[in-house]
């Protein structure tokens, strides 16, 4: 394996020079930098089959001053998700089933973007858990920005899951970076879908939605395609004022995160190529030479990086434990994860199953005929 030591080192400059970004990372949210937004702010969720979820989601908004509408689409939920929602006092659109060549998700934010009656929109997934000040924050960037996305702290509910979780995060940001400091180029633009914003008129008039339909991994397509529009796209850290639990063990982690974790259908083969290059080289393969007893002066030094990520990755959690800190551990399971969904990356999600386009890259998203579908 030594022979690999080149195309190692050139890995591992690649990773330093997205590591290195993280200098400029511009200040996470703080609870009351902002005041009241300008504008009524309709929060969206859509939501399938979430009964045991949505209340920690919909009671803080509803709460929440600076939030005028909570709209839960009910996405066709096989459980008690819409009457839960109209019984908690959010806004209920009952979500038609989705035409063809629709991703769900994507079809029910489509509805509730257009239920909504504020001019600014916040999406939040159901598994979130906002906090008081959230929305005032996210609407504030709106002034600069024309899509603001964030991300949260993650709740793992033991060690084995945050290991294998912060282990995964570790690999996302290994390939695209840190939260905060922009993409060199809109095709590299990571956003978090479980948390955005932005202005209903002008995504309206982008038709967004409809645009990234087909796509199961929405929110990145979303991002990717609007930079190419030329919308200006912020993400950040809103580790203070949103959590999110989103898994229920490590299994749990590996079959839901893992369906996605390649981003095959928002990245081109070359690139995707990449990608799994650098994962392998510059965690995996320190790993497994280190557990033969044979690293080199590189793979101590790459180790070294791996240990001081684990120590910045400490904010992403709300209860960061020993998980985190044996999540190097867990590399190369990563490393075999990620080839894993590049290679046969799933087509069913909450239920129902899509065609290959869903999940591998194709041609890029083109406005649809709305006829059919209205």
């Amino acid at each position: 394996m030594r022979t690999l030591t080149p195309l190692q080192a050139w890995a591992a400059a690649v990773v330093a020079a997205r590591l290195a970004r993280g200098r400029n990372r511009p200040a996470p949210f703080v609870p009351g930098h902002a005041g009241p937004p300008p504008q009524p702010v309709s929060v969206v969720i859509p939501a399938r089959d979430e009964e045991a979820r949505l209340a920690g989601c919909v009671r803080p908004l509803l709460a929440d001053p600076d939030v005028s509408e909570v709209i839960v689409v009910d996405d066709e939920s096989r459980d008690g998700t819409a009457r839960l929602a109209a019984r908690l006092g959010a806004k209920v659109v009952s979500g038609a089933p989705p035409p063809d060549g629709w991703v769900g998700k994507q079809w029910a934010l489509d509805q509730g973007v257009r239920a909504a009656a504020g001019p600014i929109v916040v999406l939040l997934d159901a598994d979130t858990r906002p906090k008081p000040g959230l929305c005032a924050e996210l609407v504030a960037l709106l002034d600069t920005f024309d899509l603001v996305s964030a991300g949260p702290r993650f709740v793992c509910g033991g060690a084995a899951e945050q290991a294998l979780h912060a282990s995964f995060l570790a690999g996302l940001v290994y390939r695209l970076g840190p939260i905060g400091p922009a993409a060199a180029s809109p095709g590299r633009l990571l956003l978090n879908g479980q948390c955005m914003a932005f202005r209903r008129a002008p995504m309206l008039r982008a038709d967004g939605f409809a645009r990234v339909r087909g796509h199961l991994t929405d929110d990145i397509a979303l991002g990717r395609l609007l930079a190419r529009d030329g919308w200006r796209v912020a993400f950040r850290d809103a580790g203070a004022l949103l959590e999110v639990d989103m898994h229920e063990s490590a299994a749990d982690v590996w079959r839901e995160w893992g369906r996605s974790i390649s981003l095959r259908d928002v990245t081109g083969s070359g690139a995707l190529a990449a990608d799994l290059a650098v994962v392998w080289l510059t965690l995996a393969l320190p790993v497994m030479r280190l557990a033969r007893g044979r690293p080199t002066a590189l793979d101590l030094g790459l180790l070294a990086q791996r240990l001081l990520l684990v120590a910045a990755l400490r904010g992403s959690y709300a209860r960061p434990g020993p998980g985190l800190a044996v999540s190097p551990f867990l590399d190369v399971l990563t490393a075999v994860r990620l080839t894993w969904s590049a290679l046969r990356p799933p087509r069913t999600w909450r239920g129902r199953s899509y065609g290959r386009p869903a999940v591998t890259r194709g041609a890029r998203p083109r406005r649809p005929d709305r006829s059919a579908a209205r």
